[in-house]
């Protein structure tokens, strides 16, 4: 019998064991800005700002020596650069000791891993491994993908707080100690806890009830019954124009009235405000539980994961009754696809596609159906007061056929409401309703302020024995028999897809405000304004793709102006408030199209690269973008951006170009926009400014008169699956992007764009083979 306020927990080997006490906290000891990350305002990763704790119950997921997998319940403690795990809360059992400690080095590499299958159920996994030898790595797991991140956030804070201890001098020992590959495998030295400069932890979450409340992973046999700000908020300009057409059951049905004759089909969504967390809805809407399902969902009530890829996409069958929808009454099922990002905002992204699948092929009886393709957003809005209940807006979108559309606006009743894309619009007002009726749901991790029970102590933190250690799945001989332990006992048809709807260019648009393009704002004093400014002849450089005649020209680049994109304006502190971008600051001279067998680093030291032309020897300064494209072969995109003077030291760009690898992560910004192309694919990419340093792997090479950044989209599963999807549609696309760094203080703005490039319908095939 389970006592009251206890969950049965399914460990590794199929027993069940009963857990109770507080689970899924992560803590925080610093402000919390809106999307819940942490920030601060001291520099070089908080070294000067005081020391951050993160703690809070997580699962940790390995193999023992004999091949077995486990998955346990692990309290994680993170001070500092320090990690500590532990069987029990130490804030609770002061006397207990970690199972594992360690060091968290400036060369570990964190990795989001997203949605698996652990245990009869899903949860959200994180890997970390030191990018000096992969062999040490380990992997822990949450139960939604917001903690999931609060999770990365802190040890990539770890990460910061070594690398500015490293920076900050010391002796030799403890640098090569903090480098080296440390044998994990013999005794680990002890370590005396200190906790200087502690002054409170904020604590985010509720308890182990409730992480397996949320998780449907790893609880045996519980259902899911028991328990303005409006617009896009994108970071480029987009075309759209939507208008309110009808409201059914507090839900806002729109369609985008910009090009409504420009084809067959025309784009629709339904938007309403749920009184819930972004993560709950998230985990509503991707949980297939029959139960749950069944009291908001009429269409893909009856569901089965078939299959699931890189923890962001996986592939559903459903089976539906057809006689709430149509007069047909023979059974029908579909197979669709569906594919998750999580923006640095906290947006969520879901885009579901119709699909076939070798493991459901059509079957006698059933009358095999195409899903209608859509998109659904779930966008976190702010709070006016921690009292208030959390919401987030919820947007599905998808396109219809015009003519059943028009004739359903005109009528009160028409074939329309009979058909699966009225009931998927329907879904917004089902989902609304369901969580509004249980209050569970309405859980949001508040953040409580705790005072930490471990004394001050002036030393400032802790100091090891002997040796610093990196902490990873490892653990040393001493605690073979707990990991013995771990692991037993404790733990409409396809063409209509394809329609090329004409939408508004949006430098037309912007053109027809009869506004002068400004110079970049803030920009004034970032190049040396003592030197005379060199004359750039673009004819010199020539690239592997070319520079385009306009718009209609295909497989080229441009540069557009910068005022299609929305930047920090100098108030952007006090009011949040952005403006239109500028001209670029730097001129996109060449654009390099390489197909490459692997990812290729250091392009700008190849001998016949531009930068070591004799043309870009004389250039004051270049900035080499190279952006690696997995796919089947790999590509490289290079972009040259030069500067006709040379770039002042006391300049955010200055600071940037000679700053540390950690100082650019947290600075360099790209916004994309779709300007022409599949509705879906302008979706998946949006509009929303991201910090390439903290989303993939960026690498910096800083020489001469060039600085090259790397920067690996493969590294990352999310960014893995959304150009995937980009370049399915690659040659029909019309894309921009826009390249700055992002202000962070008050000197640093306002913002101003480094540099735009515009890609024509690139053809993949065009791409010329890179000479090693």
């Amino acid at each position: 019998m389970t006592s009251p306020g206890s969950k049965k927990l399914v460990t590794s080997d199929g027993s069940e064991k009963k857990v109770s006490g507080n689970l899924g906290k992560v803590s925080f000891s610093g402000d919390l800005n809106d999307s819940g990350s942490s920030s601060h305002s001291s520099s070089g990763g908080g070294g000067e700002g005081g020391t951050f704790e993160y703690f809070g119950w997580v699962y940790h997921l390995g193999v023992n020596k004999i091949g077995h997998e486990y998955c346990n319940l692990r309290f994680l403690f993170i001070r500092g650069k320090y990690v500590e795990m532990y069987k029990r809360d130490p804030h609770e059992n002061p006397d207990i000791k970690p199972i594992r400690r360690g060091v968290i080095g400036p060369t570990m590499m964190i990795e989001e891993l997203g949605r698996r299958k652990v245990n009869r159920g899903d949860v959200y996994v994180i890997r970390f491994y030191n990018r000096l030898d992969e062999s040490r790595k380990g992997e822990i797991a949450c139960a939604t993908a917001g903690e999931a991140v609060k999770w990365v956030e802190a040890f990539e804070e770890a990460k910061q707080q070594a690398e500015y201890a490293l920076s900050r001098g010391g002796s030799t020992r403890t640098k090569l100690s903090m480098e080296a590959n440390i044998d994990l495998e013999g005794h680990r030295p002890r370590v005396r806890r200190y906790a200087y400069g502690l002054k409170k932890l904020i604590r985010i979450g509720q308890g182990p009830e409730t992480l397996l409340r949320q998780s449907s992973t790893l609880v045996n046999d519980v259902r899911g019954d028991g328990f303005y700000e409006g617009g896009d908020n994108g970071d480029a300009i987009e075309a759209h124009e939507w208008k309110c057409v009808r409201t059914i059951n507090g839900v806002r049905i729109f369609e985008d009235v910009a090009n409504f004759k420009a084809g067959r089909g025309v784009l629709v969504k339904a938007v309403a405000v749920v009184e819930a967390s972004a993560d709950t809805v998230f985990e509503v809407l991707l949980s297939i539980d029959k139960h749950q399902r069944y009291e908001w969902d009429a269409v893909t009530g009856d569901s089965e994961k078939i299959d699931s890829y890189e923890g962001h996409y996986d592939v559903i069958y459903c089976v539906y009754d057809p006689k709430y929808l149509s007069r047909w009454q023979s059974k029908r099922d579909f197979v669709f696809s569906r594919q998750w990002v999580r923006g640095q905002d906290g947006t969520y992204t879901i885009l579901q596609f119709p699909a076939v699948h070798k493991k459901r092929p059509p079957k006698s009886g059933y009358r095999r159906t195409e899903i209608t393709p859509s998109t659904w957003e779930i966008r976190s809005l702010k709070k006016r007061s921690d009292a208030e209940t959390p919401s987030c807006l919820v947007t599905h979108m998808l396109e219809i056929h015009s003519k059943r559309w028009c004739k359903w606006k005109r009528t009160s009743y028409s074939k329309f409401e009979k058909t699966i894309p009225y009931a998927l619009l329907l879904q917004v007002a089902g989902l609304k309703e369901y969580i509004g009726a249980n209050p569970a749901f309405k859980y949001e991790t508040f953040a409580t302020v705790v005072q930490s029970k471990f004394p001050d102590v002036p030393n400032g933190e802790y100091v090891d024995e002997e040796m610093e250690e990196q902490f990873y799945d490892a653990t040393d001989s001493s605690s073979d028999e707990e990991d013995e332990e771990e692991s037993d006992e404790d733990d409409e048809d396809q063409d209509n897809k394809e329609i090329k709807v004409k939408l508004k260019n949006v430098s037309w648009a912007i053109a027809s405000l009869s506004l002068k393009r400004p110079k970049a704002p803030g920009a004034s004093n970032v190049l040396d304004a003592s030197v005379d400014p060199v004359s750039i002849d673009p004819s010199q450089f020539q690239g592997s793709l070319r520079k385009g005649n306009g718009d209609k020209d295909s497989n080229c680049w441009n540069s557009p102006s910068g005022m299609g994109f929305m930047i920090r304006g100098k108030t952007y502190l006090k009011d949040n408030a952005k403006v239109m971008g500028g001209e670029p600051l730097l001129t996109l001279v060449s654009v390099d199209w390489f197909k490459v067998d692997k990812a290729v680093d250091n392009i700008a030291l190849h001998p016949k690269c531009l930068v070591q032309s004799e043309p870009g020897k004389k250039l004051p300064f270049i900035l080499v973008i190279n952006l690696q494209v997995p796919a089947k072969p790999n590509y490289c995109l290079v972009l040259y951006y030069a500067a006709d003077r040379p770039v002042s030291k006391s300049s955010s760009l200055g600071k940037f170009v000679d700053g540390s690898d950690s100082y650019r992560d947290a600075r360099f910004k790209l916004i994309p926009s779709i300007v022409q192309g599949y509705w879906m694919v302008k979706r998946a990419v949006g509009t929303k400014a991201c910090l390439l340093g903290k989303a993939v792997t960026c690498k910096y090479l800083r020489q001469d008169n060039f600085l090259e950044i790397d920067v690996d989209i493969g590294s990352s599963a999310v960014a893995r699956s959304v150009i995937g999807l980009v370049l399915g549609y690659v040659t029909s696309l019309i894309v921009d992007l826009a390249i700055l760094i992002e202000g962070k203080e008050e000197t640093d703005l306002p913002e101003y764009i480094l540099g735009t490039v515009r890609l024509n319908r690139i053809e993949l095939d065009s791409a010329v083979s890179f000479e090693e």
